[in-house]
Parts: C-alpha cells; structure tokens; sequence
C-alpha cells in the first residue's frame, strides 16, 4: 500500500497514511479541524540496491550534515502517522 501525506498548513502537521487510492482521505487536521492539502511526494525507487529510499537519500551526505537537514525539517513541520503507530511489548501479560 503506498503512503500519503497530507499538510495543514496554519499547525505545520503532516500527516502520514497508508491507504488504497479507492480509499478516502483525511479530511481534516485532527488539532484545529482545518482543510489538509495533499503533499506531493516522490515514490520511492530502489534502483542502487540500498535497503531503505531513506539510506540511498543519504548516501552521498555526511553523517553531521544528514543530522542538521533533519533538525531544520523538525523546526518547520511535525510529522504524525495516521492511524497512530502501534506499541506493543511482549513482555505485557495482558494475552
């Protein structure tokens, strides 16, 4: 299933979804129950062999570099999976 993402632009959320194109989309931001727009992103391609879009994204960065592109990113936008990613220890007895 591909992942979308959809902005609320006034709270700098993006929201962050799996879903089957049939499906339908978020419709509004959970904080201020504003309009999402829907954020345009590349699909992720493998074509070098990396184990992750992400490692192949960074591969001809330096690790310090890598490290500050993500803090600016973090300033600007918080990103927040839809539906809420799932905890769960093993070790709980509640089975």
């Amino acid at each position: 299933m591909p992942t979308y993402e959809y902005a609320c632009d006034p709270c700098k959320v993006i929201y962050r979804t799996r879903h089957r194109i049939s499906d339908p989309s978020p419709s509004a931001c959970q904080r201020c129950k504003g309009e999402l727009r829907k954020v345009i992103s590349a699909p992720s391609l493998n074509t070098k062999r990396f184990t992750s879009p992400t490692q192949e994204k960074y591969s001809k960065i330096s690790e310090s570099d890598e490290l500050a592109m993500e803090k600016d990113f973090q300033k600007v936008y918080e990103t927040i999976w839809v539906p809420p990613e799932v905890k769960h220890s093993p070790w709980d007895d509640d089975h």
